[in-house]
């Protein structure tokens, strides 16, 4: 990139495409083997790989003729509320939404959620606001998700932009860090939500907790220009609470967290990440509820005072389901802890307990949150 764009557009590396880019990604997109390979074989999963690949162009023009009238992101988003629609009714028994309604319509605002489902997450908080008639956010990912460039591509449609997780120089680092918050100001100060999960990574054991270093990296594009009161009131910041009843890769988590507590190590395959992708869209989530918390005001001394408050908030607003209540040994009714011991039964020794705290932390969590409060 040349010194000129970079001036002209300094987060060009790094932002969501613009309608005036949407054309030539698509495509590109349309031209990717990779792409149309990774298609084809969620879609015909048995079929010997030389047969995928003589599928390849009716793939391409079926693809080609799904996003014809794709012309802006908006457009593209459209077309994903169309699916999101579908995804819902078949793989969730209800959607619930609370707090929403304390939503400005003509405020941006930086949506800090815990962090459940690589996909889901951002796309129920996407949907309950489509629903009101908010705008949708702009989305944060990690690089580490982005290894190949359609998936880089198809992300970057749909409103997100990327943390540079993988960047391991101090110095290269910390200039990575200046520019996300500097872009995360740039998007709230011109009217456009975001949507960041409270730490890296999902939280596959259940314990919801935000990371002080996010709430430094917020006051990066603010030192010496404003307090960490400022920057608070300046970014509205909401704290964002999202509950699976059931989470569909429960059964994948709880076998890598035992792996790594026997051997010390887990060693993920090629395409892990793209099918926990896929199950965590596809698979049955039972009841979803989407918590929209109070915007953070008051004084935040330090970096970690600020991170405590969202905790609390999403800890609070956390809707405990069955699920939890039967993991935490409180009462439920028989069926319920019946359809509780049938999902621990998936799996076996350690990862039966791993399984079991990851649906009891939240009951823990917010009965202590409540008893502080």
């Amino acid at each position: 990139m040349s010194e000129e764009n970079l001036t002209a557009d300094p987060f060009q590396a790094i932002r969501p495409y613009r309608d005036d880019e949407v054309a030539a990604v698509l495509a590109r997109m349309l031209r990717d083997n990779e792409l149309i390979d990774v298609i084809t074989h969620y879609q015909f999963p048995r079929l010997p790989k030389w047969v995928r690949r003589l599928l390849r162009p009716a793939i391409r023009i079926a693809l080609a003729t799904r996003v014809g009238d794709v012309e802006s992101v908006r457009d593209f988003q459209l077309m994903i509320a169309s699916y999101m629609s579908k995804m819902i009714a078949r793989s969730t028994t209800k959607l619930s939404v609370s707090g929403i309604e304390k939503l400005d319509p003509s405020e941006a605002y930086l949506f800090v959620s815990n962090h459940r489902d690589i996909a889901m997450d951002p796309a129920f908080v996407n949907w309950a606001l489509y629903q009101y008639k908010l705008n949708t956010v702009r989305i944060a990912i990690g690089d580490n998700l982005l290894r190949k460039p359609y998936v880089s591509d198809l992300m970057r449609l749909n409103k997100s932009f990327i943390v540079r997780r993988s960047i391991k120089a101090p110095r290269e680092m910390m200039a990575a860090m200046v520019q996300l918050s500097e872009y995360i100001d740039h998007s709230i100060a011109t009217g456009h939500s975001v949507w960041i999960a409270q730490r890296q990574g999902r939280s596959k054991d259940g314990n919801d907790r935000t990371d002080p270093t996010l709430m430094k990296m917020f006051y990066m594009a603010h030192r010496n220009k404003r307090t960490l009161c400022e920057m608070v009131d300046r970014l509205n910041i909401v704290p964002v609470s999202i509950s699976y009843e059931y989470d569909p890769c429960d059964v994948f988590k709880a076998r890598e967290l035992a792996a790594i507590a026997e051997h010390g190590h887990y060693e993920k395959g090629q395409f892990e990440d793209i099918d926990s992708i896929v199950k965590g869209i596809t698979g049955q989530k039972g009841h979803v509820h989407v918590a929209f918390g109070d915007v953070l005001k008051g004084e935040f001394e330090t970096p970690d005072a600020l991170a405590k408050e969202v905790d609390r908030q999403i800890h609070t607003s956390y809707y405990l389901h069955p699920s939890n209540l039967a993991a935490a040994g409180e009462e439920v009714s028989a069926a319920e802890a019946k359809q509780f011991e049938e999902r621990v039964s998936q799996v076996e020794g350690q990862a039966c307990d791993f399984l079991r705290k990851m649906y009891a932390y939240p009951v823990a969590n917010r009965r202590l949150a409540e008893g502080g409060a």
